[in-house]
């Protein structure tokens, strides 16, 4: 009964006209820039995190959601049609995809993409009203061990999952962690490496550190990038799916979501990473076997399925326990912190039309992308023609200004650009910034529950191993270390025998 009516405050917040036109805002945003190569739902949430804060807490949450789970399925468009993946979590779908355009048949393609989002979107959220509230109850139980033994779990398992080396993922959190540590240390009143920077004195605020990060060290990293795109017409008939096309697509779908719904929980998992593994389900145990890479039409249900469903159920982590899984999922954390909510199980008893209103626009939302979408389908990538001399000029000059207006100050506009460089550096030696930003917002919650927890047992850091739940954490994080240092240890060993061996 609870349940209801709690769903029944959600469509109160989220049909109001002001969250309605936010959620349409952000769906259409999200659609253009999942469309668009480069220029991802991180970039764009980190660019709009500074006017955010003329929002009501609701309205930009669910502005933000709409971006992230709108470029998932905008992804879709770009991959089938010119085999060219908006985003990370779109490139599987560009194998089967942009083979049933070129055999005429991109309508069912792009349909079965729309049809495979809504569901996958209308279940991860329904899992969102149903598990949130359960989880949200256990973490009732938790004090500063479990808090801190969870957030280290939740940093060292997304450097873990990280493109590339984990030692580097790892080595990015801990940079997070110490840039969080800026500032002044309000347990003791000393200052923490300002080097006698008055401005710093405040610590660093989280969105400059983000929109420097990923907006300005993107845009400075793609225009080293040759700027000519071909963009192949394709057309689009016959929209609508055969009834064979619905009948091979509702397995995948339904497994797709499965997929998608377990990944997005898992902290650094994300939706690329279920798209592919919904993929090789299809191709393993799937009906369409060996006929995936040839233009069937499960190669694009599934993962495109598996992405949305990721995208939803990424936020009950985020929500409910207060450890986002991901980069994106730390910038909608710190959005909620712009506006003073600190995410956590007391998020639904303390602002039940926050949390109610997001999950029901969730369901409006993923509804506009399919009445969005397919109709404007040649508008969607006439974007692609977009010159980017044009497009990143605009950006930056839109960044530059979000960042002053944050506290009127030039200093946060050369802090930002700042790490603008810093993060083209990370890009050049390949560090994955991702993790550095779940250490920023990690790493102040990590130091208050290890001084908690050590204030509880009088010293004695062994609490974090003689609780049941914090050591079941300390377990399955020491387990991901074990992951991360292997395959480096393996490496060693071969190099050492082929030297030997020399």
């Amino acid at each position: 009964m609870d349940l209801f009516a709690n769903l029944a405050l959600g469509f109160g917040v989220a049909f109001s006209l002001d969250n309605l036109l936010y959620c349409l805002v952000g769906v259409t945003l999200g659609t253009m820039i999942g469309i668009l190569p480069g220029i991802g739902p991180i970039v764009t949430i980190s660019v709009l995190l500074p006017l955010t804060y003329g929002l009501t807490p609701a309205g930009a949450l669910i502005m933000l959601a709409g971006i992230y789970y709108g470029a998932q399925y905008g992804g879709s468009t770009t991959a089938i049609l010119v085999n060219m993946p908006g985003e990370a979590s779109s490139v599987v779908t560009c194998i089967d995809g942009y083979r049933m355009a070129r055999q005429g048949r991109a309508g069912p393609a792009l349909a079965i993409a729309a049809i495979g989002s809504l569901v996958a979107g209308v279940i991860g959220t329904l899992l969102l009203a149903i598990l949130g509230p359960q989880l949200a109850e256990f973490a009732l139980s938790f004090s500063a061990p479990e808090y801190f033994a969870l957030a280290l779990m939740a940093m060292v398992g997304a450097s873990a999952l990280v493109r590339g080396s984990a030692i580097k993922g790892g080595l990015m959190a801990l940079t997070g962690i110490l840039i969080g540590l800026v500032g002044i240390d309000v347990s003791s009143g000393v200052p923490r490496f300002t080097f006698g920077f008055q401005p710093l004195m405040e610590g660093i605020d989280f969105a400059i550190v983000a929109m420097g990060l990923f907006a300005i060290a993107e845009i400075l990293s793609l225009l080293e990038k040759a700027e000519g795109r071909s963009v192949t017409e394709i057309e689009v008939k016959g929209v609508m799916p055969s009834g064979a096309d619905l009948r091979a697509s509702t397995a995948p779908i339904l497994r797709g979501t499965a997929v998608g719904s377990f990944f997005g929980v898992l902290p650094g998992a994300g939706a690329a990473t279920s798209a592919f593994a919904a993929y090789m389900l299809e191709k393993r145990f799937g009906r369409a076997g060996e006929r995936l890479g040839t233009g069937a039409i499960e190669g694009v249900a599934a993962p495109e399925s598996a992405n949305n469903a990721a995208a939803q159920t990424a936020f009950i982590p985020t929500l409910t326990l207060g450890v986002p899984g991901s980069g994106t999922m730390a910038l909608m954390m710190g959005a909620m912190m712009i506006h003073g909510i600190q995410p956590g199980p007391q998020v639904m008893s303390r602002y039940p039309e926050l949390f109610w209103g997001l999950a029901v626009s969730m369901l409006v939302g993923n509804v506009m992308l399919v009445v969005l979408n397919l109709p404007l389908i040649r508008f969607w990538v006439m974007l692609l023609r977009v010159p980017y001399r044009v497009l990143y000029p605009a950006i930056l000059v839109f960044s530059c200004v979000g960042i002053y207006s944050l506290n009127r100050s030039v200093v946060d506009v050369g802090l930002a650009a700042m790490f603008g460089l810093v993060g083209y550096a990370f890009i050049k030696l390949e560090f994955e910034p991702a993790p550095l930003v779940l250490g920023l917002v990690l790493g102040p919650m990590l130091e208050e529950n290890f001084r908690r927890a050590l204030v509880i047992s009088h010293g004695d850091p062994t609490i974090l191993f003689t609780r049941p739940i914090s050591a079941a954490f300390m377990a399955l994080t020491a387990l991901m270390l074990v992951v991360m240092l292997l395959p480096a240890v393996q490496r060693g060993k071969r190099a050492a025998i082929q030297d030997d061996a020399t």
